[in-house]
């Protein structure tokens, strides 16, 4: 028994929590540095908010920050000219990933994945519909990013479906995260409250809703098509 502990609750389901618990407690932190330093984070020049985005890839790509985080804070400070900036982090955070995770030994980890019957099941889908399948994903401001982004690497999914559906998935969540950064009066109301207005509310729930209908029909038909071909 103590061996199938290890073995099911080793490496994969450890860094499954790690990747979803870290970016909650890191904000938290972060949260708290940009309220008590707003007045020195307001006097940063376009140079000094390029290298906080350069910051921006990593802090994302190692989990230490979710893509709203960035796109929050960076729209109060930076307004809209920071568009274009956010989409790079987002691309080249997605890309990093994928580079880490293939630098690695991979194959072992997902051979433990796919132990699990369910999620050998889930990776034959994504790889059926790749770039459906990883912008609904995407979609959602809940899925965390880069746990997201490890499943997709494992799968064998093909990069350029990775990085192009991560940017069209990512598309609303970024511009309503920017969005509310932009309308903020106090960064400490912004950052404790991120969907405190109506139509930021609607807008996630919305997002969230389409993601998951959207995922189980996409999914289901792959599993279903996987299933016919095998019979067949």
């Amino acid at each position: 028994m103590k061996r199938a502990f290890r073995k099911y609750l080793s490496i994969p389901v450890i860094s499954s929590l790690v990747l979803i618990a870290v970016p909650l407690i890191a904000t938290s932190f972060l949260s708290v540095y940009f309220v008590q330093n707003e007045a020195h984070f307001s006097a940063y020049n376009t140079y000094e908010w390029l290298l906080f985005s350069l910051l921006g890839i990593f802090s994302q790509a190692f989990a230490l920050t979710p893509p709203t985080f960035c796109a929050l804070v960076l729209g109060y400070f930076w307004g809209w000219k920071t568009l274009p900036v956010l989409f790079v982090i987002n691309i080249a955070s997605i890309y990093l990933v994928n580079r880490i995770v293939l630098a690695f030994d991979h194959r072992r980890f997902r051979q433990y994945v796919e132990e699990n019957p369910k999620a050998k099941k889930l990776l034959q889908s994504i790889r059926t519909d790749e770039l459906k399948i990883i912008t609904l994903t995407k979609l959602s401001p809940v899925m965390p990013f880069t746990f997201t982004n490890l499943v997709f690497t494992l799968s064998g999914a093909k990069l350029k479906n990775i990085l192009l559906g991560g940017f069209l998935g990512m598309i609303p969540r970024t511009l309503l995260s920017l969005w509310t950064g932009t309308q903020a009066k106090e960064i400490r109301k912004l950052l404790n409250n991120p969907n405190s207005g109506n139509l930021e509310q609607i807008t996630v729930i919305l997002l969230i809703f389409v993601s998951v209908i959207g995922l189980f029909w996409v999914i289901n038909r792959a599993i279903k098509r996987s299933t016919n071909g095998k019979d067949l």
